[in-house]
């Protein structure tokens, strides 16, 4: 019987893992399906994987023929933000392929550029204006302070007296507002209503009704000028992966659920919609982080992120994670098989619990970190941080393996553990001041310190379970930066507070809404308070903080060495 206690508890520790994962990966109703599972209009931005504007490296035509001819089924209009650029077949694979284009012009800070823009835009247009319904001059200029408006409207009047097709401005909703002129300049009403990004974020739940809300608001602006023009809502979509603002969370099946609704609302109301975008941009994150590359329908490799109709899973490869944890915590029983079948079962189901834990956490951190990695150095920092947590993993199980043993754990173990800790300490002091300095586009990054939180508890409990400290305590791992590190650790967890607070305040819609400091203040507060990612970290920091907060004797005790067998140091 004592040769099958070990697979008998794998086999137990498996199947619980297994009925959790597939639990929480059900698929979930995201509203009702697309009509025919087309959209109206898709932005399109052919960029595959190493290419990117920012580094001058613009699509080729074969990746423009390529995706086009994928998203011939999923849109009937596909929207461009330049004319050049590698842009330029891009009339050419529509036509082939059945869609309509929105052709928009690319406008900076630089008019020769500009100019050089226009006269492209003005050129494209007439040329192919079987194929180019309508024109768009300009993308959120305004929001980026690119040109004051006047010369923006200079450029609208050039290309409406050169083109016959209807010509219009896009950029935020409240650029709008702030700029009432546009309306008269503009053939239709373009604004971008993107809920997750708005200065006071909206949760999945009240997206579509926030939708409605501001399509009613631009309506009565327009009336109110004597202005009746269509509108075109021309970006608005969800991330499915990233950093959750307020109540707003990425995900996939919020996605999906985030475009059918719109849909609803659209038909409703009679207005036109553009979803952004077509595909996952990873050169976006440059700028915008790991949210910003991924507003994709297709990911970079072309593989839908969720479908337009029928029910969506959050997690599709939960099978294939399970799996590669499952064969993790194999690995490393079959390191200690001999000396685990030893172990009361009560014990052992416990070390293979915690394995399966570790080994998920490694799967889980493998595949979002490389899956968000978008350049060589990100690459690699991804590859290294996977490689100190499964150290670290390891060291902990055999911490984990010793107290319920009953023995001592070597030195070099113990000092290895304590430079682990030290590490992932002075690396979580560095991710927290980036949060709390300047941390729009930067991800929480929970899952990349779940296996050193969980330590934590691991090390308290084996304490509890065996008096050998020395083996199991948290003094043990404490080296002698580590209260200083725990400090950093306390005053940057007010700061990240701090700062997500200050970037709702500072920011315009939210000043216009809430113009004073104390009206301001309790509402940017409850935003972070929504937070499940921030507070996520904020209590996965204070874990890692609060063992290394001890008594001057405890910390003369670890530097020396001594082990505590009920009170006392041997």
């Amino acid at each position: 019987m004592s040769l099958l206690k070990i697979p008998f508890c794998l086999l137990f520790v498996f199947l619980a893992h297994a009925a959790l994962a597939w639990y929480q990966n059900q698929p979930q109703a995201a509203g009702p399906d697309v009509p025919s599972g087309k959209l109206r209009s898709l932005s399109f931005a052919p960029y595959h994987a190493g290419f990117s504007p920012i580094a001058q490296k613009f699509p080729l035509p074969e990746h423009i023929e390529h995706d086009a001819r994928l998203i011939a089924d999923k849109t009937y209009t596909i929207r461009t933000y330049s004319v050049r650029g590698g842009m330029q077949p891009t009339p050419d694979y529509a036509r082939q392929y059945g869609l309509d284009m929105m052709m928009g012009a690319w406008l900076g800070d630089g008019h020769p550029e500009n100019r050089v823009e226009i006269q492209t835009l003005i050129q494209a247009a007439n040329q192919h204006a079987d194929v180019v319904k309508r024109v768009i001059v300009g993308n959120e200029v305004l929001l980026r302070k690119d040109m004051d408006i006047d010369t923006l409207i200079g450029y609208i009047r050039q290309v409406k007296q050169a083109v016959q097709q209807p010509v219009t401005y896009a950029d935020v909703w409240s650029s709008y507002l702030q700029y009432p002129q546009l309306f008269r300049e503009v053939d239709f009403i373009t604004i971008h209503i993107l809920p997750y990004w708005e200065d006071e974020p909206v949760a999945i739940e009240h997206a579509a009704e926030h939708v409605e809300k501001i399509v009613r608001q631009i309506e009565d602006k327009a009336h109110s000028m004597g202005v009746d023009k269509p509108i075109l809502i021309g970006e608005s979509g969800w991330p499915s992966v990233g950093r959750q603002r307020g109540a707003a969370v990425p995900g996939v099946v919020n996605s999906a659920r985030y475009i059918r609704d719109l849909i609803q609302v659209a038909n409703r109301h009679g207005f036109d919609y553009n979803i952004v975008e077509a595909f996952n941009q990873p050169w976006k994150s440059h700028n915008e982080g790991v949210v910003g590359a991924n507003w994709g329908l297709l990911d970079i490799d072309r593989e839908p992120v969720f479908p337009l109709t029928g029910p969506v899973r959050e997690n599709p490869d939960w099978l294939v994670q399970f799996g590669w944890a499952a064969v993790l915590n194999l690995a490393a029983a079959a390191c200690a098989w001999r000396s685990l079948q030893r172990l009361p079962a009560a014990k052992l189901a416990a070390y293979l619990a915690l394995g399966q834990l570790f080994g998920a956490g490694l799967v889980h951190l493998a595949d979002l970190s490389w899956e968000t990695s978008y350049s060589p150095w990100q690459q690699a920092y991804s590859l290294a941080l996977v490689a100190a947590n499964a150290a670290l993993a390891g060291l902990l199980l055999v911490q984990a393996h010793a107290a319920a043993a009953g023995s001592a754990v070597a030195g070099p173990y113990r000092k290895a553990l304590q430079t682990a800790y030290l590490f992932f300490m002075a690396l979580a002091v560095v991710k927290t001041y980036l949060l709390a300095f300047d941390g729009r586009y930067l991800s929480f990054p929970v899952e990349q310190f779940a296996i050193p939180a969980l330590g934590i508890f691991q090390l308290a409990f084996c304490r509890r379970l065996n008096h050998l400290v020395a083996a199991a305590d948290s003094d043990a791992v404490a080296g002698k930066h580590s209260s200083r590190l725990a400090l950093l650790l306390g005053i940057g967890s007010f700061g990240v507070v701090a700062g997500e607070t200050y970037s709702f305040m500072s920011a315009y819609d939210f000043i216009q809404a809430h113009p004073s400091f104390g009206e301001g203040l309790p509402v940017a507060l409850g935003y972070v308070m929504q937070n499940r990612q921030l507070l996520s970290w904020l209590l996965c920091i204070l874990i890692l903080a609060l063992p290394f907060w001890r008594r001057p004797d405890a910390k003369r005790q670890a530097q020396n060495g001594g082990i505590r067998i009920g009170g006392e140091s041997r």
